[in-house]
């Protein structure tokens, strides 16, 4: 086995080590912690990530490869009806949203008292909001989005509406069903965003 296949599969093993701990115990779980779920030494670990702040950027980057989000809103981006946009976009991050909750929602509470956290999560999200802000400019050069709404600001109401946090209170705290979430949420996008005439 070459040493690059060696290393990758050691990442791989410790990214899942991770994931698997942070999931039961919480994100705050030291880099020892995670040596010891992977079965390698805490050196292994800084040689491949250089710090813990790296490993959990890696960590959240891998969620996105596995469960291949970037493509799914690729094919949504793709689509010529721009009600079809939305609701593509809708349907592929909210299927994505209960596979990262156990990670994702400890990041987050963390993220005021842990710079590492907080760089992890800054990571995912501001790529998620320049996604989210090229599709309303697709909807606005189709004539689709609202006079009222910038691209900016529509990018960004479609972030809060859908974000981490919302989905744990009405799935969590509220006991929405995840059909539920989605069928609501993709009526208020849709109306709220969509010229009248572009959503039917």
């Amino acid at each position: 086995m070459s040493t690059n296949v060696r290393g990758d599969k050691t990442r791989s093993q410790v990214l899942d080590a991770a994931w698997d701990l942070i999931s039961e115990k919480g994100a705050d779980v030291s880099v020892s912690d995670i040596a010891v779920s992977a079965g390698i030494s805490r050196q292994t670990i800084y040689l491949h990530f250089g710090s813990r702040g790296g490993l959990l950027v890696a960590l959240v980057r891998r969620a996105d490869e596995r469960f291949e989000i970037k493509k799914q809103f690729d094919v949504a981006l793709s689509l010529q009806q721009p009600k079809d946009r939305i609701v593509r976009t809708l349907q592929a991050w909210l299927a994505f949203v209960p596979k990262i909750y156990p990670v994702a929602k400890d990041l987050i509470r963390l993220r005021d008292t842990d710079a590492d956290a907080a760089t992890a999560w800054a990571d995912r999200m501001d790529e998620l909001r320049e996604w989210l802000l090229d599709l309303m400019r697709s909807l606005q050069r189709d004539g689709a989005l609202r006079d009222e709404w910038s691209p900016e600001h529509a990018s960004q109401f479609f972030w809060v509406q859908t974000s981490v946090q919302a989905w744990g209170l009405l799935r969590k705290d509220c006991d929405w069903s995840e059909e539920a979430i989605a069928t609501h949420l993709e009526l208020v996008l849709t109306q709220s965003l969509l010229r009248d005439g572009t959503g039917d």
